[in-house]
């Protein structure tokens, strides 16, 4: 169970009501340490099975508002929607990786799995080119607004990709596209439009190695995952067996963790540099 805090309005992720209630009964006092006073406070479930998943509900506040908000992150812009499903729209416990590609300055940088494209917005406020990959068209159309938001035409420079990540990267390694950074950060499981399951576990190693396909010779890839059962080693053996088929190599960066969110919760994440 942890708050999240995006501009004046909290999430209280949570999996029992006990425990949520609990944390709403010592909120104000919580909020006094900080000196800061929530607008509205709205509650996600954090269930067993994705299946179980359902858009966040709001516990305290002005129900008559709009759901619809917007956060700023290093001097991005980010629109959030508290109504459209499991997520707002914005991943918090990514924003040192943000920050990383930021300080990259990459010249191109592909984005899989991108949702509502942060990492693609961030990167081009640094002056690159970006390609987008997502099942979801509502998901991309998200990310081009904001661009947007962020003075970026999504036209210019950008391309939006809706379709199955592992069947767009042999695509492209077919017309010879290379990216000198590539964020790897997908879902635990999807399902493409033909039925086809993708299981983080089970498929992220084919993953890797056709990023690896598309990888130019420096290249910095960010490997993430936010499952159980999944370790920051599982992310360097699937690289490293992925270096192995390709014969190229590389080495490791870790970013510290986050001084605010609960350990063993948030992203695993680890650079990966070619």
């Amino acid at each position: 169970m942890w708050l999240e805090r995006f501009g004046d309005d909290l999430l209280l992720s949570h999996q029992t009501e006990r425990g949520r209630d609990a944390v709403l009964g010592d909120l104000d006092q919580r909020c006094a340490v900080y000196s800061f006073q929530p607008g509205r406070v709205f509650g996600k479930y954090l269930p067993q099975h994705a299946s179980e998943r359902g858009a966040p509900v709001l516990l305290r506040g002005n129900a008559g508002e709009s759901l619809e908000t917007e956060v700023g992150e290093a001097g991005a812009r980010f629109a959030l929607d508290f109504a459209v499903g499991y997520s707002a729209g914005l991943f918090i416990d990514q924003r040192a990786n943000r920050a990383r590609v930021r300080d990259l300055k990459p010249k191109r940088l592909l984005n899989t799995f991108a949702f509502t494209c942060s990492f693609s917005v961030v990167a081009g406020l640094a002056g690159a080119e970006t390609v987008s990959i997502d099942l979801s068209r509502r998901s991309l159309t998200r990310g081009e607004e904001n661009f947007r938001r962020n003075g970026l035409d999504p036209k210019k420079g950008h391309r939006f990709i809706t379709d199955d990540v592992l069947a767009v990267l042999p695509r492209l390694a077919r017309r010879g596209e290379k990216f000198d950074a590539i964020i790897l950060d997908p879902p635990t499981f999807s399902r493409n439009q033909s039925g086809a399951a993708f299981q983080v576990q089970r498929d992220f190693d084919r993953l890797a190695a056709l990023a690896l396909e598309v990888a130019s010779p420096g290249a910095k890839i960010l490997l993430s995952v936010n499952h159980s059962a999944m370790r920051v080693a599982d992310l360097e053996r699937a690289a490293r067996g992925a270096l192995r088929m390709q014969g190229r190599s590389g080495r490791f960066h870790h970013t510290a963790a986050l001084p605010d969110f609960p350990s063993g919760e948030g992203a695993k994440t680890v650079w990966l540099e070619l």
